[in-house]
């Protein structure tokens, strides 16, 4: 796991952060699904997939930058890997997102068992 993080370079710091402030708010909907935490979870959403895109993109000219230099444009396979390392930044987004978005479903059934007038459990 320290490999996938340390591969996908300086983008993974941002995207780990915004997204570790997503999953932590996105739990305290879960646990009390309140309209104040939405905006907070949406901001923080889009700034985790914003932080993701813009490591794979600086990876991505990163690597072609260093194809250029080393003519390894030549070779599509150092191509294909500095590509893959790149994805690691996307990778990373997507994980976060998707646990955040479980966390926050969570939360939203837990508000529609309320608005219905039933228990809530879980």
């Amino acid at each position: 796991m320290l490999d996938f993080f340390v591969a996908g370079g300086w983008g993974m710091y941002p995207t780990l952060l915004a997204g570790l402030g997503l999953l932590a708010t996105s739990f305290q909907y879960a646990r009390r699904p309140e309209q104040r935490y939405v905006p907070l979870m949406t901001a923080l959403g889009l700034f985790t997939m914003i932080a993701g895109g813009l490591g794979f993109v600086t990876g991505i000219m990163a690597c072609l930058r260093g194809a250029a230099e080393m003519e390894a444009a030549l070779n599509p396979t150092l191509l294909a890997f500095g590509v893959q390392e790149a994805l690691h930044n996307i990778v990373l987004a997507l994980l976060l997102s998707m646990g955040a978005a479980l966390l926050a479903s969570v939360g939203a059934w837990r508000l529609s068992r309320e608005a219905r007038g039933g228990p809530v459990t879980a």
